[in-house]
């Protein structure tokens, strides 16, 4: 009987704790917000070895061009601009119709004394079938997001990354950001517009209070996934 209690006692204290953590989310900020000395990557140490030239290909910037993202650790401005609008409309209609009929007339003395009675009978099928279905969606994001260069391919496109949180009160919201960027698309002040972007992965989300308010319960999930009907 007492492990009973404790038992219901943790689940209790479990759930409790559950329900202050959904409440009262934390952003993921580091332990330092002052601004930090990377630690060098082993190809940027073998592109910063001395050759003894004052030219280095880790630190190169041509004289009369613009500051074009190109390096690990650089910074794009991604212009997020999204808008997905699909519609669908399906109608399909069919229908079929036979009909037979017989009529034989009446025989006398054929079979002898025994007259043939006349037969006369009719047959019909119809079948009709009708279906009409439609959809649309409709979404659309737009914001801007810093992100960093974190790999630059062999062909000179760029591996972009980014994150954003933004807490306020019980709630905080998370913008990620992926994709591969082409240095041609980069416009002045290093922005790129999301459309522009290949394979680009955009994740918004919101965690607090609103987000659990608005979020199905786990018993009603948990009848939703086992009940068939």
């Amino acid at each position: 009987m007492k492990k009973l209690a404790l038992n219901g006692l943790t689940a209790v204290f479990t759930i409790t704790l559950g329900a202050c953590s959904t409440f009262a989310p934390q952003v993921d900020m580091p332990e330092k917000t002052t601004v930090q000395q990377p630690v060098p990557q082993p190809a940027q140490l073998a592109m910063a070895a001395p050759t003894g030239s004052l030219y280095s290909p880790a630190s190169y910037r041509p004289l009369f061009e613009d500051q074009r993202a190109r390096f690990l650790g650089d910074t794009l401005t991604i212009q997020i601009l999204e808008q997905i609008n699909a519609a669908q409309t399906n109608s399909m209609n069919a229908s079929r119709s036979d009909s037979a009929s017989i009529d034989v007339p009446l025989i006398q003395g054929f079979f002898g004394s025994r007259d043939l009675k006349a037969i006369s009978g009719s047959a019909s099928s119809e079948k009709d079938f009708s279906g009409q279905g439609s959809s649309k969606a409709a979404n659309t994001l737009t914001g801007t997001i810093t992100v960093s260069v974190a790999g630059v391919l062999p062909n000179g496109n760029l591996q972009v990354v980014g994150e954003k949180q933004i807490g306020t009160n019980r709630d905080v919201e998370y913008l990620k950001f992926s994709g591969v960027v082409n240095p041609i698309t980069i416009l002045p002040g290093n922005i790129v517009p999301s459309t522009k972007v290949a394979d680009a992965r955009i994740e918004y989300r919101g965690k607090g209070a609103l987000d659990s308010a608005t979020a199905m319960g786990w018993l009603s999930r948990f009848f939703l996934t086992v009940l068939p009907f």
